[in-house]
Formats: C-alpha cells, sequence, structure tokens
C-alpha cells in the first residue's frame, strides 16, 4: 500500500486474541451473500480480539480528545471476496461513547457501548466486558489469564488467524472494503480462565463447550486506509 493516502491512525495495546472453529453452515448466514467464508482445514473460525485502543488520530490532525485511550472487544470471523481474504466483524464493542457515536454515523460499523474494564497485576490481566440489551440476556465475557514469556514461531493456523489487512461491512447494501496497514504480528501464548463468555449468542453455545486458541500481543501500531467499493 506504499503511496496510498490513509484516513486514521491508532495503537492497539495489550492485544487478547481468543479463537474457536465454528461449523461452517452456523456462521454462514451471518455474513453479505456477497462474502465467502474462509476456511482453514474445512472449518470456520470465530474470534474475539480485546484491546486497549489508543491515540486515534485523523491524518493531519492531532489526537482526538475523548478518543485517546479506550477499551474495545472485536467479534468476527474470517471471509473471501473475489480471492481476498479478510475480517468480517459481527460487533465491535468500546466502552467510549465518542467511538461508538462516530462509527454508528451512516452505520458503518457495528459498534455497540459497553461496560469493559482491564486490569494487570503482577502480570496477570483481568479483563471483562458486558454489552447489556433490553430484552434478551447480556452478553458477558469475563476472563483472567497470564501472558508466557518468549515470542513464538507461528504455525501456518496462527499466521492464518492474525495477519489479515482488510474489512468488508455493508452499511446501505452496499459492500465496501477497508484495507489496514501494520507490521507482522509478535504473538506470546497465554494461560488462564473463561469465567464466564455469553458473547455471540448466535453461535448456540459451541464458545462455551471448547477452550479456545489464545494468543497475546504488546502493541501494534495500525493505519486505516479509505473505504473503497466492491
Amino acid at each position: 500500500m506504499l503511496g496510498k493516502p490513509w484516513i486514521a491512525t491508532q495503537k492497539w495495546q495489550e492485544i487478547l486474541f481468543l479463537h474457536w472453529p465454528i461449523p461452517a453452515d452456523i456462521l454462514r448466514k451471518h455474513i453479505p451473500s456477497e462474502l465467502e467464508l474462509d476456511l482453514f482445514d474445512g472449518h470456520a473460525w470465530i474470534g474475539f480480539v480485546f484491546f486497549k485502543a489508543k491515540g486515534t488520530r485523523p491524518r493531519f490532525m492531532a489526537p482526538i480528545p475523548g478518543l485517546t485511550s479506550y477499551l474495545e472487544l472485536n467479534v468476527r470471523t474470517y471471509v473471501t471476496f473475489n480471492g481476498r481474504s479478510g475480517v468480517y466483524f459481527f460487533n465491535l464493542d468500546a466502552n467510549s461513547k465518542l467511538a461508538v457515536f462516530l462509527a454508528k454515523i451512516g452505520n458503518f460499523l457495528p459498534y455497540r457501548l459497553a461496560s469493559m474494564s482491564l486490569a494487570n497485576s503482577s502480570g496477570r490481566y483481568v479483563s471483562k466486558s458486558i454489552q447489556k440489551h433490553r430484552h434478551q440476556e447480556a452478553e458477558l465475557l469475563d476472563l483472567s489469564y497470564e501472558v508466557i514469556p518468549g515470542v513464538i514461531s507461528r504455525n501456518d493456523l496462527e499466521y492464518w488467524l492474525t495477519e489479515r489487512y482488510c474489512l468488508w461491512t455493508k452499511p446501505k447494501e452496499k459492500l465496501l472494503r477497508v484495507d489496514i496497514e501494520h507490521s507482522p504480528w509478535k504473538l506470546h501464548y497465554v494461560r488462564g480462565k473463561i469465567h464466564h463468555n455469553s458473547m455471540a449468542q448466535f453461535v448456540n453455545g459451541h464458545l462455551q463447550r471448547l477452550q479456545p486458541f489464545a494468543h497475546y500481543s504488546t502493541m501494534k501500531k495500525v493505519r486505516f486506509f479509505f473505504p473503497v467499493s466492491n
């Protein structure tokens, strides 16, 4: 993407990846018809990405007051369009009213306001996100974990799950692609426990029956590019 003008930049810190294999037929009906599920060894995958966003800054502007630091939890799957692989988001939860307000302009991405926390005590992280609904069970993720020292040598699956450089969204019935740019991930393994998980209720309990593949990365600086139609 050398020379391509970017629209905004952001730092991600203390990034936690959780991934589960999911039967493709469960996810397929929840993505736009134009997209194909991207499979690995015949499995679709659902991912949670929990991180701290800092320093959100549009190009040629100072960081936006109110967006200097907030927490975000993405629930996503992996898709392809015309042979290109990327990400489709089911929802993006954040604990910043301004971030959610700006993202929801034009219904561009499915952001939701949530109550979220992340604490680190002597290397043990405790993170929680709760998104309340008026007429159904709240979506809650509550977990604690420790990062195992040493950057791993990623296998094919770990590379496939994390090195994704575009996303698709479909506001107002028009499929759009947003490219992103960052350096390759440096990942650590994680050990911990999920105390409660009622996120992504449309997958019918699959996330509660299986332990996730869990990884951590310290920091990543990301650039976002202007949306383009496909």
